[in-house]
């Protein structure tokens, strides 16, 4: 076993890394962030600029994050320090606060999940617990009220989240996204499947798919380009150490290049096949494709109650699935927050301390998830930045600030200033660097030109300030 108790732990195989990268970025985001921006932004306005960042920004920084951990052989923090000798450790800070504030909220969210799935469940078999004569909006609002409820199934999704991360690398993390990572596309396709084999499900393929660019007029592909944006950063994990913690695990043998690509192909396949599953099926019962997040929770459990016999079925099977993509995101969240902590021990000369930071931190995000099911979605806490809910303040503070701030200094440190570091150890042990063109000039000119509008419209969106 690679995971060694008195020093630093590493992958069991590329393989393992693979699914724990993939599974890192496979998650809330897809399942639940993609389709519902993909519906409030045009469709495939949205997806064309979401694959053109994807390419240009999101290739580009998976492979400087992968590198910088594998370079340093450190986590967040100290791999910005020492890359940079000190003059980016603020940047590593800013990637570690990230996580730590996402996983408040992604709690929430995943107990969320869990209890829509145990909810289903009990409709299979008629049991007192499920969703069955109750419409979908009606549920999640009285399961928003129920604050104890909502605690408790955030308490029991950061439990499972703090047993995988406390167990290690390979013994834990690694194990379970081989588990979790192709049971969750087995079901994935299983829905998609069955939405898009329901009566009038051709409407939302031609939401999806059908050139369509109306919404980019005048500054509108502003707002587009930053609902992608974001989507993309939260979704590939970007800017948030997670990557830099994950590289870090690496041997020098695995091929950073190759895997820079898989990950952003698998994962936006699987962002795909979510709005494949959601969108057929939402057109189908004459929904609304923009209904913003609560088309997770609200419309696809009205869907599911009006499939009749098999809808429970179908719901449980979903619902699964989003508990498992949460997981994997969840898990990666806790490894980047603790990561730097660990390693902080071991260059001190102590052993490995992952059970006692796993179980310090899980707890201190487990108090950020109840006090974000306390609020009950605005209801309980005063406004906070001037966002309706905590929920949302968390959302603003990582995904609007911190996670575009890192990646812009990140492209233009290592695109201006120290531009050889990082293609240096993509070509380490001899492994081919055939996108090295492309990858200096992306990160020299057109991520950093990316980042920095995708920065803009986050800030403006938030705030609302009205600047396009």
């Amino acid at each position: 076993m690679n995971n060694q108790k008195k020093g630093r732990e590493s992958w069991g195989s590329n393989f393992g890394f693979l699914m724990a990268a993939i599974g890192s970025a496979v998650g809330l985001g897809n399942l639940w962030g993609f389709p519902y921006k993909c519906g409030a932004n045009g469709g495939f306005a949205f997806i064309l600029l979401y694959l053109v960042l994807v390419v240009f920004t999101g290739y580009i920084l998976i492979m400087t994050e992968l590198a910088l951990g594998r370079a340093t052989g450190q986590s967040i923090i100290p791999a910005y320090k020492k890359a940079s000798d000190g003059k980016l450790t603020f940047v590593g800070i800013f990637s570690a606060i990230a996580p730590f504030l996402i996983l408040g909220f992604y709690s929430y969210l995943g107990g969320y999940s869990i209890k829509y799935t145990v909810a289903n469940l009990g409709d299979i078999f008629n049991a007192n617990w499920g969703v069955k004569g109750v419409d979908g909006s009606e549920f999640f609002l009285n399961l928003v009220g129920n604050i104890p409820e909502s605690i408790l199934y955030t308490i029991i999704f950061l439990a499972i989240t703090i047993f995988v991360v406390a167990r290690g690398v390979d013994s834990g993390i690694e194990v379970f996204n081989k588990f979790a990572m192709p049971a969750l596309t087995i079901l994935l396709i299983i829905v998609v499947i069955r939405s898009c084999t329901l009566p009038g499900a051709g409407g939302g393929l031609s939401f999806l798919f059908k050139p369509d660019l109306t919404v980019f007029k005048g500054s509108g592909w502003i707002t587009v380009l930053s609902a992608a944006g974001g989507q993309m950063f939260f979704s590939l994990s970007l800017g948030m150490g997670i990557l830099v913690t994950y590289g870090s695990y690496m041997s020098k043998s695995e091929n950073i290049s190759v895997n820079g690509i898989v990950i952003p192909i698998a994962d936006t396949f699987i962002a795909l096949l979510a709005s494949l599953a959601i969108m057929p099926a939402v057109f189908s019962f004459g929904m609304e494709p923009g209904a913003g997040p609560g088309l997770l929770f609200m419309t696809l459990q009205s869907v599911f109650n009006s499939m009749g016999v098999a809808g429970p079925i179908f719901g449980f099977f979903f619902y699964l699935l989003v508990v498992l993509a949460a997981l994997t995101s969840s898990v990666s969240l806790l490894e980047a927050i603790i990561s730097s902590f660990i390693d902080r021990d071991l260059i001190k000369g102590k052993a490995n301390t992952r059970i006692k930071w796993a179980v310090i931190f899980g707890l201190l995000t487990m108090a950020e998830g109840i006090l974000v099911a306390y609020d009950a979605l605005g209801s309980n806490l005063p406004l906070v930045f001037g966002q309706p809910d905590i929920l949302d303040a968390f959302d603003l503070i990582a995904e609007g600030i911190l996670m575009p701030i890192a990646a812009f200094l990140t492209t233009i440190y290592f695109g201006w200033f120290k531009k050889d570091f990082l293609p240096a150890e993509i070509k380490a042990d001899g492994s081919a660097f055939k996108t090295e063109g492309f990858y200096r000039f992306c990160i020299k000119f057109l991520a950093p030109l990316f980042t920095f509008f995708v920065l803009l419209g986050q800030i403006n969106s938030f705030f609302q300030l009205g600047w396009f």
